[in-house]
């Protein structure tokens, strides 16, 4: 992606910096270049690998997950899936180190080329927790540190707080049993831990408060990377708790050299919209700020908004499948075939209320957003969608009947559907959703959601303008799944073909 235009007040680089569904973000620099790995949950590929060379312009330049078995994600539950990975560097080799809860575990894959190929990846045997580090001390030993949240057995939901072990990577063996370093500075959640060498002191940086409105970083510090880690004095050193900061629920931290030389950290956050900001439809996104020591301790600025605006994502579909599509448990390429510039997509009966719909969609970047595709539904049943999850999603579906074409527009939150039918002349269907901002005049209950989900359908001359949707129910905050919104062309029987796909997006 690369900014048209971004702003803020002490903002000299762009924030959200990936926007939309990029959370958990960790980040390398290897040869002053910057790689930068992001959660993905249900979704495959998994673990986009995005690049840049000034911290602003950055591309998404392959991911790690790009065959099934490296995740096993086939039937894996909603926010499971592929947790909070980190990104490091040895010797020419990259190493991408996760938790995939019910799947494999905790894996780590290697690659020379952050683009891919990666490897299977070799599981960690016997490590039961989330969100692993990867680290190697002055003699070349390998650490693992995780966060001890036991999610299977007799104890799951207990927390035995930050847990470390030496680890054999070549065949994933752990060489001692893992131990509890460090609880935190006692907020609940102690998680994301991150360890680094700087100077004559190993730090370790946690997140803490868990990753709503409490989160935030603390950080440790010790002369061994095996403890004892004495806490920071200013702990949590970074959050926007009980502010009104604009960007919200920040921690997830990882620490980085930036161009300048300065520390970088890259976190997570919202962008919580409506009277009260209570809803964030976009998830979490990745977002960065400046670091700097004080007394051996870090110091981090408040984390600015300066979004880049606007953002238009256009597709052609005159190749494959491009790396920014993604779908759930499935490859998109298994999903969607392109032919003659269109993509085709064959309903197997599933809808999008399945763990594994036929649909292939792509990031929501920005809180406003048109969004456009035309389809000939002479032979299926399908459309254009914007998924959370299995439980929420809003979509407007098109079939051809009789001598017309058959346009329903739908809503589907947990326990309740609604649906909103016209017809149209047969022929070409242009399917249209767009997320719009509330513009309330005064106080009002219109003023209190985060947007609204406009769904409406064009052909033969005609426009069926079906439903304006409350976006608040695809949110963070009431979805409360991990993930965040992704627009999408899905099909749900027969053969739909799609002619080109386009997101126009903005933040007002």
């Amino acid at each position: 992606m690369t900014p048209e235009t971004f702003g803020g007040i002490g903002a000299p680089y762009p924030n959200p910096l990936l926007p939309g569904f990029n959370p958990d973000p960790s980040v390398v620099r290897v040869d002053d270049v910057y790689y930068i790995v992001t959660s993905t949950f249900e979704y495959l590929p998994g673990l986009p690998v995005y690049r840049s060379t000034d911290f602003v312009t950055w591309e998404q330049i392959g991911n790690v997950g790009t065959r099934p078995e490296q995740l096993n994600l086939g039937e894996v539950a909603t926010n499971l899936g592929v947790w909070a990975p980190t990104i490091r560097h040895r010797d020419g080799v990259f190493h991408v180190i996760v938790t995939v809860p019910s799947g494999r575990g905790c894996v780590v894959f290697t690659a020379t080329d952050p683009a891919g190929p990666w490897s299977d990846g070799t599981v960690i045997e016997g490590l039961d927790g989330i969100d692993p580090d990867l680290v190697w001390d002055d003699e070349g030993q390998a650490y693992v540190t995780c966060s001890g949240l036991v999610l299977s057995g007799e104890r799951v939901g207990e927390h035995l707080g930050i847990l470390q072990a030496r680890v054999d990577l070549e065949t994933g063996t752990l060489l001692e049993e893992p131990r509890s370093i460090w609880s935190g500075s006692g907020f609940m959640f102690p998680e994301a831990p991150h360890l680094y060498h700087r100077g004559d002191h190993w730090y370790l940086m946690i997140a803490e408060g868990g990753t709503e409105r409490g989160h935030g970083v603390s950080i440790a510090r010790s002369t061994s990377p095996e403890g004892p880690f004495e806490a920071g004095p200013a702990n949590p050193f970074l959050t926007a708790r009980s502010t009104i900061r604009p960007i919200q629920n920040t921690g997830h931290g990882d620490l980085v050299e930036g161009p300048d030389g300065e520390t970088l950290m890259v976190m997570l956050g919202v962008r919580p919209g409506g009277g009260t900001r209570a809803f964030s439809p976009l998830g979490r996104e990745t977002f960065v700020t400046r670091v700097t020591w004080v007394d051996g301790w870090p110091v981090a600025e408040p984390v600015h908004l300066a979004p880049r605006s606007p953002l238009t994502d256009v597709v052609t579909f005159d190749g494959p499948l491009d790396n920014r599509w993604i779908a759930p448990r499935r490859l998109p390429s298994v999903i969607g075939t392109v032919e003659n510039g269109a993509l085709r997509i064959e309903g197997d009966g599933s809808t999008l209320d399945d763990l594994r719909p036929s649909f292939v969609g792509r990031r929501q970047l920005t809180f406003a957003v048109e969004s456009r595709t035309t389809v000939d539904v002479s032979a299926g049943t399908g459309g254009l969608a914007v998924r959370y999850d299995e439980e929420h999603h809003y979509e407007i579906e098109a079939r051809a009947e009789g001598a017309g074409v058959v346009v329903t527009a739908r809503a589907k939150v947990p326990g309740l559907r609604q649906e909103w039918t016209g017809t149209l002349p047969a022929g070409p269907v242009t399917l249209h959703l767009d997320a719009v901002r509330p513009q309330p005049a005064g106080f009002s209950a219109e003023m209190m959601t985060s947007d609204h989900v406009v769904l409406r359908a064009e052909a033969g001359g005609q426009t069926l303008d079906l439903a304006r949707v409350d976006g608040r129910y695809l949110s963070a905050e009431t979805a409360a799944s991990f993930t965040g919104r992704v627009i999408g062309l899905y099909a749900v029987e027969g053969t739909v073909t799609f002619t080109g796909y386009q997101a126009s997006g903005s933040e007002s």
